[in-house]
């Protein structure tokens, strides 16, 4: 055979192997996706074919392995046989006519029940989030379980880990859970580890990128939830990590950025609910089932008046728990949302539901950072801005050098939502999350007067500003916005 057919034959061959994985991509890519994730996947491959497969291969499959799964599972199961007969809560006429609809929802999604009997308030200083789990830590006497997304021990956080250590002293429990990924990152992680195995907590990596050990699943899936309980009485959650406000990053440092968090301390019935996604959290990481404090009707009495309802999120629930709670308080408002997210980028549903929310006579504030500190997700939010903006949505811009990272909303004058879930796809599909639906006035109150406070110091973004923007940063946010949908 001459070189030129041997050419010409090996031409023939790349033309079949392409034609064929773009086929096979067409079958296989937009199975179970969004249209917007297939179109995007597609679009790599057929573009970058080579990359394209790579990178699906790694990154492609947005679930966690079956077996984590199944163990999802049985948690559900475990958790709906033990709260059957729980009814803390009762709806009363002065709930909304909807609203006993969205607690049947994530009663079914995510298996933990309302619960009333609570009192909660809200911390919106970061120190002081910090110094008051420290001081809670410092009254244990039973145990204390800590789940963070980012657990450094630093400067700032020395404290926190030197109460833990004194309790371990003490005789009381420490079990630890830290995402392995978002941790490592971290300048003292290896410290870190050092110093809770040196104090005897009882630590664990989450969702661990460790092969050779057999661990092992989409590198990009990560835990994202904040919990601290202490005793099974009290609680804390909201959107705050343990590490200092700078993240002890150079750049953030150079930039003066610092983390503006807001977090809420809980008491009653629900802490039970909180643990109960710390204990699900340690089975799937352990093969430990801890029988001794996983049962949800012997939770703390009545505290307050306020009805909580739990509602985890992940890859490791079929559905994605957190977006359809998001969807149903927005498309059941009647007067007013006050939404406040660092990285709000929408699915077609989401981005449907606030601006027919306006559309429809309900005023729709959204509160965001004026500046990003992951520039593709930054640039993907920005993207969003002028279809928001024209359809009413009034969007608040708060100030360099803060990072506006709190991920609260307000529905009317009675419902809120807290938690560690970004309203972005990432958060909806991705990351396994905790937010927490609050009925109650006075606490919607508190958090007005949160929002009040963002508005004071924010400045508002106008379409007229917005349409000045230069055509560099509108090609920069397009793109970004593109690569979001690679779920």
């Amino acid at each position: 055979m001459t070189t030129y057919g041997f050419t010409g034959w090996f031409g023939i061959a790349l033309l079949i192997l392409d034609l064929a994985v773009r086929v096979l991509a067409v079958i296989i890519v937009p199975r179970n996706r969004r249209p917007t994730a297939g179109m995007a996947w597609l679009l790599a491959i057929f573009l970058i074919p080579l990359v394209g497969i790579v990178v699906f291969l790694l990154i492609g499959n947005p679930k966690l392995p079956r077996k984590r799964r199944r163990k999802q599972d049985d948690i559900n199961v475990y958790i709906r046989q033990t709260t059957r007969d729980l009814v803390r809560a009762n709806l009363t006429d002065e709930s909304p006519p909807w609203f006993a609809s969205v607690v049947a929802l994530n009663r079914r999604l995510g298996s933990m029940p309302l619960q009333g009997g609570n009192d909660a308030t809200l911390i919106a200083d970061y120190q002081a989030s910090l110094d008051a789990m420290t001081e809670e830590v410092g009254r244990a006497t039973r145990f204390v379980h800590v789940e963070f997304y980012i657990l450094t021990c630093d400067q700032t956080t020395y404290p926190l880990f030197d109460a833990l250590e004194a309790a371990v002293k003490r005789g009381v429990i420490v079990r630890v859970l830290l995402d392995h990924f978002a941790s490592f990152r971290t300048r003292d992680y290896k410290k870190t580890l050092r110093r809770l195995t040196e104090m005897g907590a009882d630590w664990h990596l989450m969702l661990p990128l460790q092969p050779l050990k057999g661990k092992f699943q989409r590198p990009d899936l990560r835990n994202h939830r904040k919990l601290l309980i202490v005793d099974g009485a009290i609680g804390y959650m909201g959107s705050q990590n343990v590490i200092d406000r700078s993240y002890n990053k150079s750049s953030n440092i150079k930039r003066g950025l610092q983390w503006q968090e807001l977090v809420t301390r809980i008491e009653g019935p629900t802490v039970a609910a909180l643990n109960a996604v710390f204990l699900s959290d340690w089975y799937s990481e352990t093969d430990q089932i801890l029988t001794n404090e996983t049962g949800i009707l012997d939770a703390a009495t009545n505290a307050g008046d306020l009805e909580l309802q739990v509602v985890p999120s992940g890859p490791g629930f079929d559905g994605e728990n957190n977006l359809r709670l998001f969807l149903a308080l927005i498309y059941n408002a009647q007067h007013q949302i006050n939404i406040t997210s660092p990285y709000f980028v929408p699915d077609e549903a989401m981005l449907y539901a606030v601006t027919t929310a306006v559309q429809r006579g309900v005023p729709v504030n959204l509160f965001v950072s004026e500046i990003g500190d992951q520039a593709l997700v930054y640039h993907a939010q920005r993207s969003y801005y002028e279809e928001l903006l024209r359809a009413g949505v009034r969007i608040w811009m708060y100030p360099a050098p803060y990072i506006l990272h709190a991920k609260h909303f307000t529905i009317d004058d009675e419902i809120a939502v807290i938690g560690s879930s970004n309203m972005d796809m990432r958060s909806f599909g991705l990351n396994m999350e905790v937010s927490l639906m609050v009925r109650g006035a006075d606490f919607v109150d508190e958090m007005r007067q949160v929002e009040d406070h963002y508005r004071s110091v924010s400045r508002e973004l106008t379409l007229d500003e917005w349409l000045t923007q230069p055509l560099r940063s509108t090609i920069l946010d397009n793109i970004a916005r593109l690569t979001s949908a690679l779920q």
